[in-house]
């Protein structure tokens, strides 16, 4: 049998199987219905290849051809979102266990622990794992910054509760922090949780170059700082039944106090993992438009969603007088602008290795799609 003939043959033998696949480096599956479909589609693409010197131009081609095939329906690759969410909370979840153990004084590490170790979806620290392998970086390498995230995360949830603030008793589906531990523990475990993260990146961080390690630090300082976070809840706390409040105003509060988390996890990651300047500044894009959707899908829930469902008390921002997306533009034209968000963020991940994107381009559905 010639070259020709072997290579479409062997095509052509794929249809036959149950679940045929094919180790290519786009990571495809291949799913012919017919010996004939594979030469029809195949033929000037085997021929091209095998009187070719410059095979690797050819196979490229040809890997080009199978990927128009997939996509026009005929076979698709599934990420499996849920499998991946499990194996990143679960190692998430156990490093955060080791890096704040049950030591003296007690009752403080226990309202560390308490808030840090709660149930929670871990979006933050996901995202600051998936962005580190999206530019050939290992999750070992990101943990350390996964793990600091989740504990300023912590320290949020913990101090938005308070009287003096949210005012709210439930978080996660239990009692919050202040209702079990008293407000004044609950601010002081805050504050270590806050120090304690910056301690741990710097620390247990491993084989990243010490510059790009304070560059990092820098970063996510910036982002939870009087520029960032910070600024974000105290004007959404100033600006509360404020009838002249815009949009404008709106979205600054919510881009600040919600999506500069997520955009100091996704940078920080992508920096210990060595993305390039090119790379952070479209992570840097992504990341905005993931934070603001989630706040926008938030703003949906409060209004939408019981507090069963939520883990939370529902309708306290209605109750408040706080600016929220529904009230401003009402619950459809919001999610409108969820799915823009979303559409826009998955945008910026074009060009990039589309296995290793596939987490955070699962995770723009799961922010636009999540019930809770």
């Amino acid at each position: 049998m010639s070259i020709l003939k072997g290579v479409t043959h062997n095509l052509a033998n794929l249809s036959k199987r149950a679940a045929p696949s094919r180790s290519r480096s786009a990571g495809t599956k291949l799913l012919l219905s017919s010996q004939e479909t594979a030469e029809a589609l195949f033929l000037p693409k085997v021929r091209a290849f095998c009187n070719s010197r410059d095979i690797a131009k050819n196979e490229a081609e040809v890997i080009k051809s199978e990927n128009t095939f997939r996509e026009a329906g005929k076979t698709k690759t599934v990420f499996d979102f849920k499998s991946y969410m499990y194996q990143k909370i679960n190692s998430v979840n156990r490093a955060l266990d080791a890096a704040v153990p049950l030591r003296e004084p007690l009752k403080f590490h226990e309202a560390m622990r308490y808030s840090l170790l709660s149930e929670g979806k871990r979006v933050c620290p996901v995202l600051c794992i998936a962005a580190c392998e999206l530019v050939g970086g290992q999750e070992s390498t990101a943990m350390p910054a996964a793990c600091g995230m989740e504990m300023i995360h912590a320290m949020c949830m913990m101090h938005d509760d308070l009287p003096c603030m949210d005012n709210d008793n439930l978080r996660r589906g239990k009692l919050a922090n202040h209702k079990v531990f008293g407000e004044n523990v609950t601010v002081l475990a805050g504050y270590s949780l806050v120090a304690l993260a910056f301690e741990h990146m710097a620390t247990a961080t491993k084989g990243v170059h010490p510059k790009t390690m304070v560059r990092a630090i820098g970063e996510l300082a910036r982002l939870i700082g009087p520029e960032g976070a910070a600024a974000g809840q105290v004007l959404d706390l100033l600006s509360g039944g404020e009838s002249d409040t815009g949009l404008e105003e709106l979205e600054y509060i919510h881009r600040h106090k919600t999506a500069d988390f997520a955009e100091a996890a996704v940078i920080v990651g992508a920096m210990v993992g060595g993305a390039t300047d090119e790379e952070i500044n479209r992570l840097r894009k992504f990341s905005q438009c993931i934070g603001l959707l989630f706040q926008v899908v938030d703003d949906i829930l409060d209004v939408t969603k019981s507090s069963e469902q939520l883990g939370k008390t529902a309708g306290k921002d209605l109750l408040a007088n706080k600016l929220t997306y529904p009230k401003m533009i009402g619950i459809e034209k919001s999610k409108e602008y969820a799915q823009n968000l979303s559409k826009e963020a998955k945008e910026q991940l074009v060009g990039f290795d589309p296995e290793k994107a596939a987490p955070l381009l699962a995770m723009a559905d799961f922010v636009l799609h999540r019930q809770k």
